[in-house]
């Protein structure tokens, strides 16, 4: 048994599992004991582990063995402070997670101490480093811990922090336990109920013990609105050369139809039309599977356990897109059939110009119509195992450690049939709603006889991250002079890891399937009964239009029978597989100076990185892609510092200081140039010399713990980064870029399948910087109301605040000259729970809000004066419970309560016409709220 342990030991993991089951919290009369339970019990444990702790770290602690206080992880990770939460815009749940303002690939995600990675739904074939928590039940794991500090025992890779995710093991809670919940989800946009529950046992016999789980999840959710998909521009600045803004436009002001009104022909030009004028409404259903297991020995010396887990996420999407297509049109051909390239230029007929927003509207002629039908299909599976050991060898020497696998696979595959009307006449309005503005025309959308030119795109991808690790450490403590005290710990990791990107386009096969059906059969299989149920379109949007289900496109466009292996795309395929292998030494000191404890550590980690890549380049005079292999390798020394110095009983001031890296996304190393969105004119360029980012941080907080179970603290930071990997665009023709013409999706393609050489292209490469210096502060405040009188003693509040400064790493300047003080990060967010325990009852009201941040499609000024911001948001949620008896509970959760609109919209940097702000707007929508209704119990 001891050399197995030797062989797969883990210390952190051990010893966190170890202390995760706190003590009653008591009141300030020693003589009097009160049992804490429920929500504020886990607030009481994640305070007892804040405080305990000599770094910067905080935890999210379930209430119960298999009873996490949110339904989502990331949801829960928002409430402490830095932690900014990013949602998937499908479902609406929390995917990622960004900390203290750096994108989501700057923090590292550990499962029980292991790196692991999981992508899921958008974030697919992204080959971003990153987690995806949404592919996970909460039910399946027991704490979260938190780190925003460095210390050398931790994963090299966080630059932001890292977020060790536990697992429940039989032995936090050495009794018989069984429990489960079963509960209805109901959503207010999609009017749809989905059954969701979970079970759970775990039992110890003696020193042996067995936990399994298993978890059902379920939703379906509708969205709708309005896309402008990137953008506003002029005609004047769309018809530059080059394109001025980001996207090509040219009112055709030459035609005898052409009527400006009172207008000058500079006004009109002037004035700005959204790159498409579209509606969009959308249908997600995912369905979420997870099982979780540990069998585990324990004795007072020995504690050997081995842990599973395994989650599949299904994500299925069906979208609906109708409207006006504004970008590239231009008449230069009147030759030329109406709609076709060179002859589709906008005849404003009647037009108005807002003078508060300068937005064009009215009617206009030789209108393109586009009708899509996108239908998706996502699938993630994820696979952990673990075998963990500790050893306590003597009453000082613990020897510990840890060997595990991971594996995650995510596919998707997606493809859109698409229908066009051309040279309508059409009138457009964007009334007091911007959301669901008005369009009309005297064409019928509906009669299938008004649609032609079909096309079809589509493409499939799977993204696969494989991991192995193993590790042993040791952990020592000896006596120093003067009643101080060590505690040494050392150790050896090996982490290598391996992702794929493997992508296909079938659109070429699926075209000639497409041309083979022919224009009489595509638009007798039309239906003017929309796929999609309960879609909110307001009152002036056409309720219905010409389109095809579900059951028609996979009978005859199925993307799992349209892309097959031999539709391989090499220039945005690769694998690339990292060896890490690390050493650390870190010790613990503790003692008294002038009576008051100081706690600090001091360690460091280095790492040596070994990369192999294989991708395809472009080789020979006929630029044909070829197999390519290169490698790479660098090293870190990695110096950590913390420490807790208490300056009173209930005061204690911290301080840390480390050096930590970042390596940059795989996407951008081992890639090549790209189109991560065939229906989107931006593309993506490697660069294989990218170093890994490196940061050295510092912060120091004041923590005033003034009566048990409340916290009041203020915390400063600040990460100077070097070597900084920073997005460059540049407008480039299509030509320029050496991809084939399917890399853009049938909305950029001519009859023939061809796209413009000269078409506008935002081409976006990446570079290392020189020094940028990201800092801010941070105010936490947690207390229970114990002091109140009953019943208000139930009560208690948490709130959180962090505030970064402006940080950008490109400046952003107005045609006039004039730097404007941007925020690629949200400039601040905040959260706020009321929570209430008495009794039988229990309550609490969440609302988590993040302030505007800049879009990083659109970094810099494109020569238009209009900043591109993701509008800041603000989530309600809030849940009841009642308990029947000591092992049953009703229970009520109401996620976003506030509706809340989701969109980008774009500010006038020369202040002329206001900030646009629900009204120059790109992806509006509305999620719409979610009630889960239900019972927990156990037996």
């Amino acid at each position: 048994m001891v050399p197995l342990a030797l062989a797969a030991m883990y210390a952190p993991a051990a010893s966190a599992q170890a202390t995760q089951a706190e003590p009653p919290a008591a009141t300030e009369d020693p003589g009097t004991t009160v049992v804490v339970t429920g929500f504020r019990s886990s607030l009481q444990k994640a305070l007892n582990l804040k405080q305990q702790a000599i770094g910067v770290r905080d935890s999210i602690v379930a209430e119960d063995i298999g009873k996490f206080p949110e339904a989502n992880v990331a949801e829960s990770l928002q409430r402490v402070p830095g932690v900014i939460l990013n949602r998937d815009e499908s479902s609406g749940e929390g995917q990622r997670i960004s900390i203290r303002g750096l994108p989501t690939e700057y923090s590292v995600t550990t499962l029980n101490g292991a790196p692991v990675n999981t992508t899921s739904t958008a974030t697919i074939g992204s080959a971003a480093r990153g987690f995806n928590y949404d592919v996970f039940a909460s039910e399946l794991f027991g704490r979260v811990d938190f780190y925003k500090s460095p210390l050398a025992e931790l994963t090299e890779g966080g630059l932001g922090g890292i977020v060790d995710l536990q697992t429940p093991r039989p032995f936090d809670n050495p009794k018989r336990t069984i429990r489960y919940g079963l509960t209805d989800t109901y959503n207010t946009s999609s009017k749809h109920n989905d059954p969701n529950g979970f079970v759970l046992y775990s039992n110890t016999w003696d020193n042996l013990g067995f936990l399994i789980g298993a978890s059902h999840s379920g939703s379906i959710n509708t969205r709708s609105g309005f896309e402008a998909t990137g953008g506003y521009n002029s005609s004047f600045n769309g018809s530059q050369n080059p394109v001025k803004g980001n996207f090509a436009l040219a009112l055709d002001f030459d035609s005898p139809l052409a009527n400006l009104g009172g207008y000058t022909r500079d006004q009109v030009a002037q004035a700005l039309l959204p790159r498409i004028y579209r509606f969009y409404g959308s249908q997600n259903e995912r369905t979420r599977d997870g099982l979780v297991s540990s069998l585990q020995w324990k004795t007072s010396t020995l504690n050997v356990s081995f842990d599973t887990l395994y989650s599949k996420l299904e994500n299925t999407r069906a979208e609906q897109l109708f409207g006006i297509l504004v970008r590239s049109t231009a008449t230069t051909n009147r030759n030329a059939p109406v709609g076709a390239s060179g002859n589709n230029g906008l005849i404003p007929l009647d037009v108005h110009i807002d003078p508060g927003t300068n937005l064009l509207t009215g009617t206009f002629g030789n209108t393109t119509y586009n009708a899509g039908a996108a239908y998706t299909k996502d699938d993630t599976k994820f696979g952990y195992g673990a075998l963990n050991a500790s050893w306590k060898a003597s009453p000082k020497l613990t020897l510990s450690g840890q060997a595990s696998l991971n594996q995650s696979t995510a596919t998707s595959a997606t493809g859109q049939l698409s229908g066009y009307i051309y040279g309508a006449t059409s009138t457009i309005d964007y009334g007091s709603d911007h959301v669901y503005p008005s369009i009309s025309s005297p064409t019928s959308y509906t009669d299938p006889n008004s649609w032609s030119g079909f096309t079809i795109g589509t493409g499939w991808t799977k993204e696969t991250d494989k991991g192995k690790q193993a590790r042993v450490a040791a952990d020592y403590d000896y006596d120093l002079p003067g009643g101080w005290t060590g505690h040494l710990k050392t150790g050896l990791t090996y982490v290598a890891t391996i992702k794929g990107v493997n992508k296909r386009n079938g659109t070429a096969l699926a075209t000639a399937h497409l041309n083979s059906i022919g224009a009489a059969g595509l638009r007798s299989a039309m239906t003017s009964q929309l796929p999609i149920n309960n879609l909110d379109f307001g009152a002036g949007w056409p309720h219905s239009w010409a389109t095809w289900n579900s059951n028609y496109f996979y009978s005859q466009f199925d993307p799992n029978v349209y892309n097959p292996e031999s539709t391989f795309t090499p220039s945005q395929s690769f694998a690339a597989e990292e060896d890490v292998k690390t050493a650390f030494v870190q010790s613990d000191f503790k003692g008294d100076i002038g009576g008051h404890e100081l706690r600090f550590n001091a360690g460091v980690r280095f790492s040596k990185t070994e990369t192999d890549i294989d991708n395809f380049k472009q080789k020979g005079a006929g630029l044909v892609y070829s197999p390519n292999h290169e490698q790479g390798s660098y090293s870190n020394v990695l110096p950590a510092f913390s420490s807790a110095f208490d300056l009173t009983d209930d005061l204690m001031w911290r301080a840390s200081w480390g050096k930590t890296i970042t390596r940059a996304s795989l996407s951008i190393i081992a890639a090549q140039t790209v189109i991560p969105n065939q229906f989107d004119n931006s593309a993506t360029s490697g660069n294989p010399s990218l170093r890994p980012q490196q940061s050295k941080n510092l912060d120091t907080s004041l923590e005033w713990y003034f009566k048990p179970g409340s916290l009041l603290s203020a915390a400063v930071f600040q990460k100077k980064l070097t070597d900084a990997t920073v997005a460059n665009t540049t407008v480039v023709p299509f030509s320029s870029l050496g991809l084939p013409d399917t890399a853009l999706g049938p909305l950029f393609q001519d009859a023939n399948g061809h796209v413009d050489p000269n078409l506008a292209m935002t081409l976006r490469t990446y570079t290392n910087a020189g020094e940028q210096t990201l800092k801010g502060y941070e105010l936490a405040y947690q207390q229970a109301f114990n002091f109140l009188p009953a019943p208000w003693s139930g009560m208690g509040a948490i709130a959180s605040y962090t505030h970064i400064n402006p940080f950008n790493s490109t400046p952003w300047i107005t045609n006039a000259g004039k730097v404007i003080d941007v925020n690629s990060v949200p400039k601040y967010a905040y959260s706020t729970t009321v929570y209430y325990e008495q009794g039988p009852w229990a309550a609490r009201l969440s609302y988590n809000y993040k302030d505007k941040s800049l879009h990083p499609d659109n970094p810099r000024n494109l020569g238009d004066d209009l900043i591109r911001w993701r509008a800041g948001r603000g989530y309600l949620d809030a849940n009841i419970s009642y308990k029947i008896n000591e092992n049953l509970e009703f229970r009520i959760d109401a996620l976003n309560l506030s509706n809340t609109l989701a969109y980008d919209y774009f500010e006038d940097a020369s202040g002329k016409y206001g900030s646009g702000k629900k009204t120059r707007m790109d992806y509006a929508k509305y999620d719409g709220r979610t009630i889960k209704f239900g019972i927990r119990g156990k037996l």
